[in-house]
C-alpha cells in the first residue's frame, strides 16, 4: 500500500470513531455563519488528525476547514488536505452520509486520498496512477453515454434555471451530504454524475477528486478545466464530476454559463 495511504487511511479510521463517541455523548453545536453549523466533534477530530498527520510528516504543509488558514502552507512541496467531517448536517441528524476526507497533494495534484464513511462502514482509497479502492475491492465508473435517465447527485432545481440555452432530458437526482462521499460514489460507478455551480473548498474535493478519477470518471470545473489545489485561494470555482463518456456531454452544455453568473 501506497505510504500516504496507509497513513491517511489509520487516521481516518481513528477520528471516525471519535466522531462518533462525541456524537454518542451528545453535541455542542455552533454557527460558523454562511459556513453553516460545526460542532465540537469536527474541533476534536480536526485536533486528532493534526497530531497524527504532521507528527508523522512533519515536512507536509496543512489545510482544514476547522483550521484557521496560513500562508505558510504555499511554502510545502506537499500538504495534507483535510476535512475533519464532511457532511457536518447529516452527522449532527445521526443521518450516514458524513464522511473524513483526507488527501495529500504535491505540486497542486492530489497523490494519496482517503474518503471514510463511518457509519456506513466504507472507506474508500486511492493512490495517484495505482486506481481507487472501496472496501480492498477495486472501483469503477459507470459506462453510462447518455444524460437521459443518468443518476445525477445535484439539486434538481439546479437543472430548471432560466441560464441553461437546452432543456435537461429527465435524470434521476439524489441527495448525500457529504461532497467528498459525492465524489467517491461517482468514481465507483453508484452515480454517473455530481454536479455543484458553485465554489467549492480544496478540501470539499480534493480527496474525492482522485478516487474519482482512479475510478475512471472525470473531474474538472463546469468548464471543464482540471483542478490545481493549494493556491492562495484554496476554491475551485465549480465543480462537474461525471462517467468519461458523460462529462464531455455535461460540459457542453455548460460551456455558455460564465463565472458571474454563477457568483
Amino acid at each position: 500500500m501506497n505510504p500516504d495511504v496507509a497513513l491517511l487511511k489509520e487516521a481516518a479510521h481513528e477520528a471516525g470513531k471519535l466522531a462518533l463517541d462525541y456524537r454518542k455523548r451528545g453535541l455542542k453545536i455552533w454557527s460558523k455563519g454562511e459556513a453553516g453549523p460545526v460542532t465540537d466533534a469536527d474541533q476534536a477530530v480536526d485536533a486528532l488528525l493534526q497530531e497524527r498527520l504532521r507528527a508523522a510528516r512533519p515536512g507536509y504543509g496543512w489545510l482544514s476547514e476547522e483550521t484557521a488558514d496560513s500562508p505558510e502552507r504555499l511554502r510545502h512541496e506537499r500538504i495534507f488536505v483535510v476535512d475533519p467531517i464532511d457532511g457536518t448536517v447529516a452527522f449532527m441528524k445521526s443521518k450516514p452520509w458524513w464522511t473524513v476526507a483526507l488527501a495529500v497533494i504535491e505540486n497542486g495534484k492530489p497523490t494519496a486520498a482517503v474518503i471514510f464513511a463511518p457509519a456506513l462502514g466504507e472507506c474508500f482509497e486511492a493512490a495517484a496512477g495505482e486506481g481507487a479502492l472501496l472496501n480492498g475491492e477495486p472501483i469503477q465508473a459507470s459506462d453510462t453515454d447518455s444524460l437521459e435517465d443518468a443518476a445525477m447527485l445535484a439539486p434538481a432545481n439546479l437543472f430548471d434555471q432560466p441560464m441553461w440555452p437546452e432543456k435537461w432530458p429527465v435524470m434521476r437526482f439524489d441527495k448525500r451530504n457529504s461532497i467528498a462521499y459525492r465524489l467517491a460514489l461517482v468514481g465507483a460507478g453508484a452515480f454517473d454524475a455530481a454536479m455543484a455551480l458553485s465554489p467549492k473548498w480544496d478540501w470539499d474535493v480534493a480527496a474525492g477528486a482522485l478516487i474519482a478519477e482512479e475510478g475512471g470518471a472525470r473531474c474538472t470545473d463546469h468548464l471543464g478545466r482540471p483542478y490545481h489545489f493549494n493556491r492562495p485561494d484554496p476554491r475551485q470555482p465549480s465543480l462537474v464530476c461525471a462517467a468519461p463518456a458523460l462529462h464531455p456531454l455535461i460540459l457542453k452544455r455548460c460551456a455558455p454559463i460564465s463565472l458571474p453568473d454563477l457568483l
